[in-house]
């Protein structure tokens, strides 16, 4: 599952012309890194990447998602942003992948 969510974000990052730096996941969240253009509003680009996806895996993931979501909510209201403008990229990428889940 985590798989198929990493190519729906790819794709998604596409049609936003956003570029997905690295992709990691847990059992109960993802981390993201994204080059953003300034012009993106990032709470409607967080809020777009939560509806799609969660639409995609509801249908093609449906006898295990069911087994833990009982309502229509997949994702969580919430959502951590942080913009890291100057930080160095190798810095976060490594972050991203020591997460547990890596490959």
């Amino acid at each position: 599952m985590l798989g198929r969510l990493q190519a729906i974000f790819q794709d998604l990052a596409g049609k936003w012309g956003v570029q997905v730096l690295e992709f990691n996941g847990e059992t109960d969240h993802v981390h993201l890194l994204l080059s953003v253009p300034p012009t993106i509003q990032a709470s409607i680009l967080v809020n777009n990447f939560k509806t799609v996806s969660s639409r995609y895996l509801r249908k093609e993931f449906a006898p295990h998602v069911q087994r833990f979501y009982r309502k229509s909510i997949f994702w969580s209201r919430s959502y951590c942003l942080l913009s890291c403008g100057g930080a160095p990229l190798s810095v976060l990428k490594q972050y991203i992948q020591q997460q547990a889940g890596a490959d």
